[in-house]
Parts: structure tokens; sequence; C-alpha cells
């Protein structure tokens, strides 16, 4: 099911439409894991700790899951458990009816999907070996700025022993001025 939604999500971005999931884990950090493992990128909510027994499932009548419900413009529930292209003609119907035309019937949305996810993680491998670089490039400037501060360092020092030794040559110098005097 997540593959026709995220498609659905893909191809719908820019209409009046948005999917709402109610998760009935009882685990919430497990739903955390699945959702970005999943690219679930739509609001879930999560029905609590009793799980299928939860709050928002008690509340909406739901009993088996996965259930799906197509809200119209007006909030009224007009469809409810449709999967594939009954989903897809009955989401076209509905966005008719908000003047928005939309081709969703026929779409395999498994092979969409299956492209746009390959192209996710390719583009997430990419931005991982990018700041690869960035850290590298950091740390390399990092030894590079650390071995600068110690030849300035090493400068600094020199140049101090230097103007030590000048001073105690001119300081000698003047006491054997004044012994001659």
């Amino acid at each position: 099911m997540y593959p026709h939604e995220r498609s659905l999500v893909r191809k719908l971005a820019d209409k009046p439409f948005a999917i709402i999931g109610v998760n009935s884990d009882r685990d919430l950090e497990k739903i955390r894991e699945t959702s970005a493992e999943k690219n679930i990128t739509w609001r879930s909510f999560w029905n609590g700790e009793k799980g299928t027994g939860g709050p928002i499932s008690k509340k909406w009548m739901v009993t088996g899951w996965p259930t799906t419900y197509l809200i119209d413009k007006n909030g009224v529930i007009r469809y409810k458990n449709l999967r594939g292209a009954s989903l897809d003609k009955a989401l076209e119907t509905l966005m008719a009816e908000m003047g928005e035309e939309v081709s969703l019937v026929g779409v395999d949305h498994e092979a969409e999907d299956e492209v746009a996810m390959k192209a996710r993680e390719e583009e997430a491998k990419k931005a991982a070996e990018a700041e690869e670089v960035k850290t590298d490039a950091k740390e390399s400037d990092g030894e590079a700025d650390s071995k600068e501060k110690s030849e300035d360092k090493d400068s600094d020092s020199k140049e101090k022993e230097t103007s030590e030794k000048t001073d105690d040559a001119a300081e000698k110098s003047e006491k054997a001025a004044s012994d001659k005097e």
C-alpha cells in the first residue's frame, strides 16, 4: 500500500489532496523508524498504547487494518476501503468535483514509486558523499590550521628568543659602555 500512497502524494502534490494516516503499532519509536524507512511523508497520528483498540479507531469504528476513507471537499465520507484502480477512480471523481482534472487510473503506481525511491536513494547517497567530502575538507583545513598555528608558535618563539638575545646583547653593551666610563 505504501508505494501507491507515495505515488499519489507525488502526483497530487499541487492539488487539494492530503493523506492522513493513523498508526496502530504500540511502540512509538518503532513507528518513527518505520516512517523514516518507508518514506512516509504524510501526517500520521499514533493510535496510542492500546494499538488497534486506541481512541482514534474507537471513535471512527475501525475494525480492520488498513481502513481507508475518502473525504470530499465538504468533509463528507464518500468512499471507504478502496484500493488500487477503484481508489484512483474515486480520487479522479472527487478531484473533478473540485475542478481539478487528474489522470490516475491506469498508472502503475508501484513502478512509478520504485523509480522515485531509487532516485531518492541516489540523491541521499550523493548527499552523504558530498557531506563526507566536506567533512574531509574541514579536517584537512583543521590539520592545516593546526600546522599553521604550530608554525606560528614556533615562529613566535624564535622571534621572542631573538628579541631576548638582542635585549641581552643591548644590556651587556650598555653595561660595558657604562663600566668604561
